[in-house]
């Protein structure tokens, strides 16, 4: 659903009386507000991917700050999303022990995660490019892509800056398995994957 010449209160409003919808997902750029409701193949691969970065940060002794699909939003930028997963990796000691991040104080999440198996109508990319996120994972059902922030732009990047060992290609190897594996299984492969490397 698409809403128009919705003010940045409204928008912070409509936040506030969602919180127990956590499912919903707003997305707002500049007076323009997008509600979406995940179906399941969007929140499995969603969970799948977090899982992944998750064994990964484990399995290469990085600490890490998971967000889940918090709301990343600034009234100065007048924009505002949720990603399906966000994490601090590289910045996760400024943020570490903070209850509520201000992204006006604080540095963006290292990596978002997008799945679009169904397309927004906003371009999240935009928004993600003005918050500063230096990567995200664009996985659209079929294929995964990793984007890098470049001079204001997202560019394609063949591996993760986040988690270099990580290519789409790999990642996709893992994700290809789901059809004929459990999650646990999958995720069992992955870390013995990342410990022969």
């Amino acid at each position: 659903m698409i809403l128009r010449n919705i003010s940045w209160q409204s928008y912070q409003s409509l936040i506030r009386d969602f919180e127990a919808e956590p499912a919903l997902r707003l997305t707002y750029d500049r007076g323009t507000l997008e509600i979406r409701l995940p179906l399941d193949p969007h929140e499995t691969f969603k969970k799948l991917l977090g899982r992944l970065i998750e064994a990964a940060t484990e399995e290469l002794d990085l600490e890490i700050r998971s967000l889940g699909s918090r709301t990343c939003d600034r009234e100065d930028l007048s924009r505002g999303l949720e990603p399906d997963q966000c994490y601090y990796i590289q910045n996760e000691a400024q943020v570490r022990g903070i209850a509520q991040i201000d992204l006006t104080q604080s540095p963006p999440s290292d990596l978002a995660v997008e799945v679009d198996i169904t397309s927004s109508s906003l371009n999240r990319f935009s928004i993600y490019a003005a918050l500063n996120v230096p990567e995200v994972w664009r996985y659209d059902g079929q294929s995964l892509t990793i984007y890098t922030l470049q001079v204001g732009e997202y560019q394609v990047c063949s591996h993760s800056t986040a988690l270099p060992i990580l290519t789409a290609e790999s990642i996709m190897r893992f994700l290809a398995l789901y059809r004929s594996s459990g999650e646990n299984s999958l995720v069992k492969q992955f870390r013995q994957w990342i410990r022969s490397q």
